[in-house]
């Protein structure tokens, strides 16, 4: 019944509207003040237990693409979100003892590397091939979802049950969400014929034991590590998010210290998400029809031209255009990841390449609001850090520009008909 791949985008969409990102960082700024309150404690407290949670994500995500290299998607995404769903629920147990509350919200990060982008991009990635790009991009749209509505969500929960009541809630949310996303729908990517097949990279000199992932074309991950072609990649996927998610971070503080008033200055910020949307599907729709690291580019130049906006203008308008151009940007960076690693280095060990550079990420997603933050503590102003941050892509850009002009695992041409990708995401119905 769901065999068609457009199901996996639409099992993705749902399964993105409660990962990692979402539920860690929006669930906790909904619940962030009623636990203070409860527990006596400041904010750089609950902020340090996000900040663990990031930490503890980005460590484990390599673990769990190699695994689900090795068994499959389904069996290691299905156990994560187990444990990611009581994680969170246990957290209405939670003492008034930071270093266990500490500890626990750490337990929710490690369990969230598999209900992470990675499960889901793998799965389109090995599904699709000519329109891997658009399928990437609606799927990552289900990121833009959740950070509309899973907060609205929390509170809701939180309205009706305190905040401990709406762990559970949110618990058992992601649970049914996901659970089922993955089960019904993306799931499936593991006994779908894969999207790549061809001779180039079939060979596997350096894998032994099981692996499921063996016969993809691709290199071994303890390979690619070693090429300058990883490490450009992990530099540009470093300094991308530094500037957007550091931005985007601040940028109610920066609009009103602009002279914008507050409820504007949110206005603004909630619609950041919009943004997201659009630019995780132009940037999919873009990268099927050119070359991948010109369309990252123009991803990376947009950014650059809404925080130049952001530091020359106080108008209200050229502001608010800034802060949309730095949303497309930070719409993008997901998708290029997982498609800019499957040509450059195939989809054998397409999960753990892909835990690296999403860690490398989820590094760079919790550096930009700290430089932000420490640069106006430091000189009182946004602006050093704002200039710093054009530099910082302005340098992703030439290393965008440096990587090979020939993808060594490209398009398989006659593959088309044999996949069955002409089916649209209409013919779901």
């Amino acid at each position: 019944m769901f065999r068609n791949r457009w199901w996996i985008v639409f099992g993705s969409v749902l399964g993105l509207i409660v990962g990692n990102v979402t539920v860690l960082q929006f669930s906790a700024s909904v619940l962030m003040k009623p636990i203070m309150l409860e527990l006596g404690w400041n904010r750089s407290m609950v902020s340090a237990a996000v900040l663990l949670g990031s930490v503890f994500a980005a460590l484990a995500t390599p673990l769990a693409g190699k695994l689900m290299d090795r068994h499959g998607i389904k069996r290691v995404t299905l156990a994560a979100i187990t444990l990611f769903a009581l994680a969170i629920a246990a957290m209405s147990l939670a003492p008034g003892v930071p270093v266990v509350f500490l500890a626990m919200f750490s337990l929710v990060g490690l369990f969230s590397a598999g209900q992470a982008p990675l499960p889901y991009a793998k799965a389109i990635a090995a599904a699709f091939d000519r329109r891997r790009g658009l399928a990437m991009g609606i799927a990552m749209t289900g990121v833009g979802l959740g950070a509309a509505l899973v907060p609205r969500l929390t509170q809701l929960y939180l309205d009706r049950f305190g905040w401990r009541g709406a762990y559970v809630a949110v618990g058992a949310t992601v649970f049914v969400i996901a659970f089922v996303a993955v089960a019904l729908f993306v799931g499936n990517a593991d006994n779908v014929p894969r999207a790549a097949t061809s001779a180039r990279g079939s060979g596997n000199a350096h894998g032994h034991g099981h692996d499921h992932a063996r016969g993809l074309p691709g290199i071994e991950a303890s390979v690619a590590v070693r090429s300058p072609h990883f490490w450009m990649l992990a530099v540009v996927f470093l300094c991308i998010p530094i500037v957007t998610n550091g931005t985007i971070a601040h940028l109610v503080p920066l609009l009103t210290d602009c002279g914008i008033p507050a409820s504007r200055a949110v206005a603004v910020f909630s619609g950041i998400g919009v943004s997201l949307i659009v630019g995780r599907l132009l940037c999919g729709f873009l990268l099927d029809r050119f070359f991948g690291p010109h369309v990252a580019v123009a991803f990376v130049i947009l950014p650059a031209l809404g925080v130049l906006t952001l530091l020359a203008s106080r108008d209200p308008a050229l502001t608010t255009a800034g802060a949309v151009l730095v949303g497309l940007g930070m719409g993008a960076e997901v998708d290029l990841i997982a498609y800019l690693q499957s040509r450059y280095f195939g989809l054998r060990a397409f999960g753990q390449i892909y835990g690296y550079l999403f860690a490398v990420f989820t590094v760079g997603t919790g550096l930009g609001p700290f430089v932000m933050g420490a640069t106006f503590d430091a000189a009182g102003s946004y602006r050093p850090a704002l200039t710093g941050f054009v530099a910082v892509l302005a340098c992703a850009a030439v290393l965008l520009l440096r990587l090979p002009r020939r993808y060594p695992f490209p398009v398989v041409a006659h593959g088309e008909t044999r996949l069955n990708e002409d089916a649209s995401p209409a013919s779901l119905a």
